[in-house]
């Protein structure tokens, strides 16, 4: 059976967010709210967590998973960014966003493109999911939440816990969600390229 934690989207009680680390500490898999859609993640680097969210969304091994990062000084030891980068992501963070960069030596493994080495981290505009990372002290390991055979992410809590009880071992209620993912912009050439159209507005990373 899955806890199911209320927590203030706007003031996360600080109280159940310490316990929901603790959860993801000791292996648990939990869901969450952020500023695109809820997410589903675990402890980095944690295999049998992985494989669990897998099993939930039937993911193959070749599906990423992205980084949930509470600020720039956090994403910043788990991939390089160089001047032009920082410049954007300072713009843009937090936010609905996705980025795609070099990975550092800090990342495990088992997260990176087999032949590239990249990685896709989130700074999210979302309290909640900061206030995990933050208080976690390192990233989450997060897919968006969305089952098979359904092409959008789920969004209402209590149904979370109708169909997730047993499969996951926390969900946090932080109201609604969204129904899109987030945009995908990756960084890894001189001029950035969107992947991915989603929850935030492409715009600023097009090139004229």
């Amino acid at each position: 059976m899955s806890q199911f934690f209320q927590v203030h989207p706007e003031n996360p009680q600080a109280r159940l967010i310490k316990q929901a680390v603790e959860i993801i500490r000791q292996g648990g898999v939990v869901v969450f709210p952020t500023d695109s859609s809820y997410a589903v993640a675990c402890h980095i680097g944690d295999k049998t967590a992985v494989e669990r969210i897998r099993r939930l969304r039937r993911l193959d091994d070749k599906h990423n998973f992205t980084l949930i990062c509470s600020d720039l000084s956090q994403l910043g030891l788990f991939a390089k960014v160089d001047t032009a980068a920082f410049r954007l992501l300072k713009a843009h963070t937090p936010g609905p966003y996705t980025f795609i960069l070099t990975a550092t030596r800090e990342v495990p493994r088992m997260l990176l493109h087999e032949k590239r080495r990249t990685i896709g981290l989130r700074v999210p505009a979302h309290p909640i999911a900061l206030a995990l990372a933050s208080e976690l002290g390192e990233p989450l390991m997060s897919v968006s939440l969305i089952l098979p055979g359904e092409t959008l992410p789920m969004s209402d809590p209590y149904e979370m816990r109708q169909i997730l009880e047993h499969q996951v071992d926390l969900i946090i209620d932080g109201g609604f969600g969204g129904l899109e993912a987030s945009t995908v912009v990756s960084l890894l050439d001189d001029s950035p390229q969107v992947l991915r159209i989603g929850a935030g507005d492409p715009t600023p990373f097009e090139n004229d």
